[in-house]
């Protein structure tokens, strides 16, 4: 595996790889099962893959969100090296916001707006940002992204087309601990107690009862929810447990 930390030499790299499929996956580090996952899809589909770590800072609503999430980068490369990841691309925020996040990036209708959108102002916005850069700097074939962020798939699948991007988005089912639990790297910040009972979450989720009964439910064992809303065919709910924010998502098809 290859560390790149500087974006001209990236971009001289790149340039030899004209004629190769090329699948990336974006992170923010902390990686766990749900994106080595996403690394096997993107191995199996393209000639090079590879993977970004970039902890964004335009995307945390709350500055003490962006202070407490994990960076674990000694771990995340051995697990990228047992991976065989052809490239990780480590550039730093000078790099990416050269302009100080004058240039943004947003979605004006109610898919941005709602859900997430109301309960994380600001957090799409820097989310597009930062996604459209790294699709211009790497120029996939092919960008994976898991479901468990089900609106910030929609989105990204919404701009890639909307601004005639190249890249196929490929999306990818959420991957699950053995409780139930979709797999975040949140989840490390939770206590023994919090992440027993986080288990509930999604099978009350997937009862699929009326809203309010699926929200006073997730109440009565101890969480607190942000919401619970039928959209796309699916039910989405956010809540919490103590300080950690948990998302998550139900496919009623399925």
């Amino acid at each position: 595996m290859n560390s790149v930390i500087n974006l001209a030499e990236w971009q001289a790299i790149r340039q030899e790889m004209q004629n190769n499929s090329i699948g990336f996956v974006h992170t923010m580090g902390h990686l766990h099962a749900g994106h080595l996952s996403l690394c096997c899809r993107s191995q199996q589909e393209n000639e090079i893959t590879v993977v970004a770590i970039f902890i964004n800072p335009s995307q945390f609503n709350q500055s003490t969100d962006f202070i407490n999430y994990p960076r674990t980068l000694a771990a995340d490369k051995v697990l990228l090296l047992q991976q065989k990841i052809d490239y990780l691309l480590l550039l730093d925020k000078s790099a990416i916001y050269p302009d100080d996040y004058h240039i943004q990036v947003s979605e004006t209708t109610e898919l941005s707006q709602a859900l997430e959108g109301q309960f994380r102002p600001g957090h799409f916005n820097g989310m597009l940002t930062v996604v459209l850069k790294y699709l211009h700097i790497v120029k996939p074939t092919r960008s994976y992204y898991g479901e468990k962020d089900y609106q910030q798939l929609l989105l990204i699948q919404k701009m890639a087309q909307a601004l005639f991007l190249e890249t196929k988005i490929i999306a990818c089912p959420t991957v699950r601990a053995e409780d139930g639990l979709a797999l975040s790297s949140r989840n490390s910040r939770l206590t023994p107690e919090q992440r027993k009972k986080a288990r509930f979450f999604p099978e009350i989720l997937r009862k699929a009862q009326s809203q309010e009964a699926t929200t006073k439910e997730l109440t009565t064992f101890g969480f607190s929810v942000d919401y619970v809303a039928d959209y796309w065919g699916r039910r989405l709910g956010a809540v919490w447990l103590g300080e950690v924010r948990l998302i998550d998502n139900i496919d009623f098809q399925c």
